[in-house]
């Protein structure tokens, strides 16, 4: 099997198609990266086996000397210190993979540094924006309900959109009110709801999801007007909507009550240790951004403040 080629594509090889995917599912046998996160790997290992073709190489046949022009390549075409950063890595764990696998006998990318770039800070929402989100949905209505739910479960918990619309009956437990989510890698965590997002989501589970399924079955927590599981899409344009009614003027996603959730922790005191068990973070650098977002929020009540601030 091999690419066909197109205009000033050459044809790659099919040894090199083998590895790569070789290469992609041992990752996802190891680690269980996201099916997001495969596809960004094998679209830069693919990049780079066309780029050796165009030479009349294959992967297999790629030298330290050869790499660093390639580096040099991709640098001219302008991509940022974070996508080079991400592409390097795609390649460094391949060639890694091979040399263990006894396809060369040298690693030819081992001596290659990882360039740095700063990480941005995630945008949040303040506490007062938080409050005003979560009540904007009008619960006196059967889809306010499952939206005031959504939203309170989501900051409450700081899930990823993902988990949250992937909820299952089965993983609510409203007696201890903690939520058991799977997350990255199928690794699971307990989370607990709090009264808010507890009343909140019993309230829906009662009133509400029943006038959705209308006598349909359905495992999902969160289903739509239509009685099937909410979808990421349905969610996003629900919190747009709810963004504007409740007047805030930021760029707000599902993405930003996790990052709410977090910072309000941090600032109310919450240990990182914590905080990393609770976002189902692998490593606690990862959960060490906040600790910035912490910084600049103690910096600015520090300046307001303080008599010399």
């Amino acid at each position: 099997m091999s690419v066909a080629p197109s205009a000033g594509n050459p044809r790659l090889s099919a040894v090199d198609l083998v590895l790569i995917e070789r290469f992609l599912d041992a990752l996802w046998l190891e680690h269980g990266l996201s099916q997001n996160t495969l596809d960004a790997y094998r679209n830069d290992l693919m990049q780079l086996a066309q780029w050796q073709a165009m030479n009349g190489k294959s992967l297999l046949g790629l030298t330290r000397e050869r790499f660093m022009r390639y580096l040099a390549h991709v640098q001219q075409q302008g991509k940022s210190a974070r996508s080079s950063a991400r592409m390097l890595s795609s390649v460094k764990r391949l060639f890694q993979y091979l040399t263990r696998e006894g396809e060369l006998e040298t690693d030819p990318t081992a001596l290659i540094d990882t360039p740095r770039y700063s990480k941005p800070l995630p945008s949040s929402l303040t506490e007062s924006d938080t409050e005003a989100l979560l009540n904007a949905p009008d619960t006196s209505k059967t889809r306010g309900m499952r939206d005031q739910a959504m939203l309170e479960t989501l900051y409450a918990s700081g899930l990823r959109v993902s988990e949250l619309i992937g909820l299952q009956l089965f993983q609510l437990n409203l007696n201890d009110g903690l939520v058991r989510v799977v997350g990255k890698g199928n690794k699971e965590r307990l989370v607990p709801l709090g009264e808010n997002a507890l009343f909140s989501v019993q309230r829906y589970l009662t009133l509400a999801r029943p006038e959705l399924l209308r006598e349909r079955q359905s495992d999902a927590v969160f289903v739509s007007n239509r009685g099937q599981a909410m979808t990421r899409q349905t969610f996003w344009h629900l919190i747009k909507r709810y963004v504007v009614s409740a007047g805030i003027n930021k760029e707000v996603s599902p993405h930003t009550l996790r990052h709410a959730f977090a910072t309000h922790l941090l600032n109310h005191g919450a240990d990182l240790r914590v905080l990393q068990m609770l976002l189902g973070h692998s490593n606690l650098s990862t959960t060490q951004i906040y600790t910035h977002v912490a910084k600049e929020r103690l910096k600015g009540l520090h300046a307001q403040h303080h008599p010399r601030g």
